[in-house]
């Protein structure tokens, strides 16, 4: 009986944080758009659709990536 005692204060305790991170989240709009991370899956980003400033820029981040990969590769050996 006398476990009672704390466990009522520390579940009063969790129930409020949980209304606290609840509120929280829907002031931060994490509730706003729930189907659009669903739908950017199901379709890859079409490099046309970028500016050429981006474009580029994803290319030569590629190129960087590729060539890092390779001087990796080439340490393994």
């Amino acid at each position: 009986m006398s476990i009672l005692y704390l466990l009522i204060p520390l579940s009063l305790i969790l129930l409020g944080l949980a209304v606290w991170a609840f509120f929280w989240a829907v002031e931060h709009d994490q509730f706003e758009d729930l189907e659009g991370p669903a739908h950017r899956i199901l379709f890859d980003e079409d490099e046309n659709d970028l500016p050429p400033e981006e474009r580029r820029r994803r290319q030569a981040a590629r190129e960087r990536d590729d060539a890092r990969q390779d001087d990796d590769h080439d340490e393994a050996r």
